[in-house]
């Protein structure tokens, strides 16, 4: 493997802003990269994931690696240190939007995956730079699986070169409270919506919610609260409307996370909606994707075969990897919680870094993290 061609990819896809929905041209320089390194096919499918495979000469599992492309933003009123993308490369670090989430570890497993002997592999080995991860976990990933298939899977999200073997879900719950308009010089006639939301809000916030060994706890993130109408000209608002981030742990469902909410003895009297968001997005190919915004958690057993072969294929390249979980959510969401294939977690960055200004990732980490993938599917394909 040329590390120095390594860093140079990951260079130049860290140099282009590739929004969600946004990533056309990330996408063709990632597929030119890959037609570069010799895959056996690479495309850009209608929803804009590029897709590579290498192929063995004999019949074996399919092996996907998964790093999206898309990136969140850069605020206006973020300050960084230099160009976010800029891709410099100072103190050891590649610095800029997307390095550590996740165009580092997309760029070391497209390398790390071509340099493996086909003449020895059983199966095939696929690599997918997904897009619109940042707004629908797993909806575009799921898309390039049906395509290729999937018997197992790495996920390419921070992980600082650990194994994960599980992950939070994510659902994004929105509640509405209707009032009673009126005159805000007569309160008493009108209902506020506004105030029968702080009620909820405390209800919300006093929930007593599960917890995980592994996973950490269950959680609810209040995201935003709008009220109408707005401006309120002098008229009691007669809706609000609030948006929670929950983050779930395995077992968990739709109704589990909404039955708390609407049955809760203390809000009887308000009028409440609870639901979870629907997502729709269009990708830069002009294909919508429209999912609801529930992504479950997932686990798997530390003893599982998948996760002692990841474990053991990166140790073995001399990374001192130990099993840990995702406390976000991430592309695994469809494969391990909806689909149900042995999926494990290995990446170059931390998550701390995932986001941030002066976002970065260790430029020996992704040589690493290219040795590790390279080591993993060698572990699983090897003839």
């Amino acid at each position: 493997m040329d590390t120095g061609k390594l860093l140079l990819f990951a260079q130049d896809i860290v140099r282009i802003p590739s929004l969600s929905g946004q990533e056309a041209e990330v996408a063709r320089r990632i597929h030119q990269e890959m037609e570069g390194l010799g895959y056996d096919r690479v495309w850009i499918d209608g929803w804009g994931n590029v897709i590579g495979v290498l192929e063995g000469p004999q019949p074996g599992p399919t092996l996907v690696f998964d790093a999206h492309m898309d990136t969140v933003g850069i605020p206006p009123e973020a300050s960084w240190d230099g160009d976010p993308f800029g891709g410099l490369v100072s103190q050891g670090m590649l610095h800029g939007r997307g390095s550590a989430d996740m165009k580092g570890a997309l760029a070391a497993m497209v390398h790390g995956v071509a340099g493996l002997d086909r003449r020895h592999l059983r199966g095939r080995a696929v690599v997918i730079a997904s897009v619109m991860e940042e707004v629908l976990e797993g909806v575009a990933l799921a898309r390039a699986i049906e395509q290729t298939g999937a018997d197992l899977v790495v996920i390419g999200e921070a992980t600082d070169l650990n194994v994960a073997r599980g992950g939070r879900g994510r659902a994004e719950v929105h509640l509405k409270t209707l009032g009673r308009p009126g005159h805000t010089s007569a309160p008493h006639l009108a209902r506020n919506a506004v105030l029968d939301m702080v009620r909820v809000i405390q209800a919300v916030e006093g929930l007593a919610l599960p917890d995980h060994p592994l996973l950490g706890p269950a959680l609810f993130g209040l995201s935003d609260i709008i009220s109408e109408p707005y401006p309120g000209h002098s008229v009691i608002p007669s809706v609000c409307r609030v948006t929670y981030d929950r983050r779930t742990l395995p077992g968990e469902d739709v109704d589990a996370v909404l039955k708390p909410i609407r049955e809760h003895p203390d809000l009887a009297d308000i009028r409440l909606e609870a639901r979870i968001g629907v997502g729709e997005h269009t990708s830069y190919t002009g294909e919508t994707l429209v999912h609801e915004k529930f992504f479950p958690a997932w686990v798997f057993p530390a003893e599982h075969p998948f996760v002692q072969d990841a474990l053991g294929a990166v140790r073995s390249v001399g990374i001192p990897a130990e099993l840990t979980a995702y406390r976000f959510c991430t592309n695994a969401a469809y494969t391990a919680g909806v689909a149900g294939i042995p999926t494990v977690g290995f990446g170059p960055a931390q998550e701390a870094d995932a986001h941030r200004v002066n976002e970065r990732v260790s430029v020996q980490a992704l040589v690493d993290a290219a040795r590790g993938y390279r080591a993993i599917a060698r572990r699983v394909l090897q003839a």
